[in-house]
């Protein structure tokens, strides 16, 4: 009995999760008092573990195969850059005093920047979309490279784009759904506002240090609120050459095939909006479509209908029966 890859990825999960809290219980060793005595020893054997744990990750995202010269380049890379930022004074001085342990850091971190460099250069001539993404992946963590790019489109949508047209491409259709939306986001992002203001005065009181991070959180907290309302309409949901894009601003985008559609549906029960098996994309209202699916889309949850609100249903259903008859 051979296992799913569901099976296969959760069992790996824990491998490629463990090197994290391993990280952070090293640097922690490295700040006792015996690590103090002993700053090159313990320098040594964080440097040991930040690279075991690394490699172990490595090879647990492809138990099968063995993982490329280059993925072992950086992640002996990250894992000496870690190590270098990670560890105090003392461990990092007794680690650089070495010349041949400082060499040899020296020579991973200018092989994987060279080796990066090289990579990122051709991401940038070849890449069409999100090339400074590709690029940066090439000598940062990928991971971390697409988080930052999120938390920068969050930003840049929240403080910048104003009165910006919605996003519909061309050969697509947009139907808005933000008019029955915007007005109860707003205000609940006027009540968090002030939830906010007597929280932050309240804990003055106690803490300016606290206020003060609360201050820095609660302002990207309702920067992201903010970015949210105006995603609601410049995400309306789309019939595009291939199926129907299903949006809730930020927070849901599903391409459902044409071919995947038995059905468009006005009038339905609660019974079907809350059934396990219906994804509802009509946030803080009460759907008033339904699409029923021939099969369950792919995810990890099967989903044989999706519910959604429009401003004005009536043009979408024209159009998608449309849509449907033409392709039969």
């Amino acid at each position: 009995m051979t296992a799913t890859p569901l099976a296969i990825r959760r069992s790996t999960l824990w491998v490629r999760l463990l090197p994290i809290p391993v990280l952070f219980l090293a640097a922690w060793a490295v700040r006792t008092p015996l690590a103090s005595a002993h700053p090159l020893v313990a320098g040594m054997l964080f440097l040991w573990i930040a690279s075991d744990s690394r490699l172990l990750a490595l090879i647990a995202r492809a138990p099968r195969r063995r993982p490329a010269p280059r993925q072992i380049v950086a992640g002996l890379a990250l894992a000496v850059f870690a190590v270098l930022i990670a560890a105090p004074p003392a461990v990092r001085s007794a680690l650089l005093n070495l010349p041949v342990l400082a060499g040899a850091m020296a020579i991973v971190l200018a092989v994987h920047l060279g080796w990066g460099a090289c990579a990122a250069w051709g991401r940038l001539r070849t890449a069409a979309e999100a090339r400074w993404v590709a690029a940066l992946s090439e000598l940062l963590p990928p991971p971390l490279v697409r988080l930052a790019a999120a938390e920068l489109r969050l930003l840049h949508l929240g403080l910048f784009r104003w009165g910006t047209a919605p996003e519909v491409p061309a050969g697509c259709q947009g139907f808005a759904y933000h008019r029955h939306l915007t007005p109860m986001a707003v205000t609940l992002l006027a009540l968090q506002a002030i939830e906010v203001a007597i929280h932050h005065l309240l804990l003055a009181h106690w803490s300016a240090f606290a206020a003060y991070v609360l201050f820095v959180l609660s302002d990207v907290g309702l920067i992201y609120m903010i970015a949210l309302i105006k995603s609601f309409r410049l995400y309306p949901v789309l019939l595009t050459p291939d199926g129907v894009r299903v949006r809730a601003g930020l927070l849901i985008d599903r391409l459902v095939p044409y071919a995947a559609i038995t059905s468009v549906e006005t009038s339905f029960d609660s019974t079907l909006v809350k059934d396990k098996a219906t994804l509802n994309a009509g946030l803080l209202a009460w759907p008033n479509l339904v699409l029923r699916l021939d099969s369950p889309l792919p995810g990890r949850r099967p989903r044989t209908a999706i519910a959604f609100r429009l401003d004005d249903p009536e043009p979408f259903v024209r159009a998608l029966r449309w849509r449907l008859e033409s392709k039969s």
